[in-house]
């Protein structure tokens, strides 16, 4: 119920994948809050953020520009929909990567209205030239729109009502400071916890008119990756197992038994992820190996395996980036039910990282 619209081209399409695609986008469109306290967890967030709000309107002042920043589906552009919502002002959706050119920034600038909350989702991905347009924008509201070109161009300052401006992006680091810091409102956005998952499982549930139980949420929760998106994917997928497969009631034992047909285990790893730890414990005996040897055990190309399969991997410490290759972790082995090599020999280089 907390997600974005952020869709990763480069990402296979994925159960337990963060990016949404037209399926997500129209059910998430039904199920968002409308509210900050209707929206599920980010707490820090959502106390912070309230401030700004409740501030700027008792000003009746347009709110400060907000940055959010954290992994896809946790909940950037619901939040943005949300400030709009708390200051009765309209919204208006694009991104970085629909902005190549200065004009094109020129043009959403000038139509916007005053107080209206422009959404920038992967602001990281706008061109060079209209990020230093967005600089001047944000800070005194004007734009220089150029006429001619050559030495007869002319530069038609451009005065712009105060609006609101909402960044989001999946990788802050990539922002140039100079535009980092023009946001007066910066929040990082983290990883759910199980219970909030249930709380979002629940949500949903009574949304999509599903009878769930609470130890089936808890399954549901607990392979959802942390992310909201998820679990709103993999609810949808269960109410279809217990609508054909049951009476329509998700137990425990009905999402175990549907996840199991999507091949999602109980840590939410699916075949990719398992397949990267199948080749880096079975083929190289935990490693270290090389990304481009890994992708090529495992079928898939290097960018995928890398930006696809490796994250969470790392995020949930069953393997390890290392100087020297990837490495499987002791959890891991003991997630696979295998056991791991009592010796150095062979290669596998994980005495040195975690002992014999």
């Amino acid at each position: 119920m907390n997600w974005d619209d952020t869709t990763d081209s480069a990402a296979p399409e994925r159960l337990v994948g963060s990016a949404a695609d037209r399926e997500d986008q129209a059910v998430e469109a039904a199920l968002r809050p409308k509210d900050l306290e209707e929206f599920i967890g980010q707490e820090k967030v959502r106390e912070q953020l309230d401030l700004v709000l409740r501030a700027a309107r008792a000003r009746g002042a347009t709110a400060d520009h907000v940055l959010l920043s954290g992994a896809p589906g946790l909940g950037k552009t619901t939040l943005s929909m949300i400030i709009a919502a708390e200051m009765g002002a309209p919204i208006r959706i694009t991104s970085g990567p629909a902005i190549q050119h200065a004009g094109d920034l020129a043009a959403i600038l000038s139509s916007l209205q005053e107080g209206e909350v422009l959404f920038l989702d992967e602001i990281h991905r706008m061109s060079r030239p209209a990020e230093e347009m967005l600089y001047m924008a944000m800070e005194d509201f004007r734009v220089d729109v150029i006429v001619g070109k050559g030495p007869g161009a002319t530069a038609i300052p451009l005065e712009l009502p105060p609006f609101t401006l909402v960044g989001a992006t999946t990788r802050a680091g990539l922002l140039p400071p100079p535009l980092r810091d023009r946001f007066g409102f910066t929040a990082h956005m983290e990883f759910y916890e199980p219970r909030e998952l249930e709380r979002v499982v629940h949500r949903s549930a009574g949304l999509l008119d599903v009878e769930i139980v609470p130890d089936g949420a808890a399954e549901i929760a607990g392979r959802s990756r942390g992310t909201p998106r998820i679990a709103n994917r993999l609810l949808r997928r269960v109410r279809d197992y217990a609508q054909v497969k049951a009476d329509g009631v998700i137990t425990r034992e009905i999402a175990a038994a549907a996840l199991a047909v999507y091949e999602v285990d109980a840590r939410g790893l699916d075949r990719l992820d398992r397949a990267v730890l199948e080749a880096l414990l079975k083929l190289f005996g935990g490693g270290p190996v090389g990304l481009s040897t890994l992708a090529v055990a495992v079928g898939e190309e290097r960018e995928t395996v890398e930006e696809v399969a490796e994250p969470f991997l790392v995020r949930e410490g069953l393997l390890a980036r290392t100087p020297r290759g990837r490495v499987g972790t002791p959890a891991a082995w003991a997630h696979l039910g295998l056991a791991p090599p009592r010796s150095a020999g062979g290669g596998t280089g994980q005495q040195d990282l975690f002992g014999a």
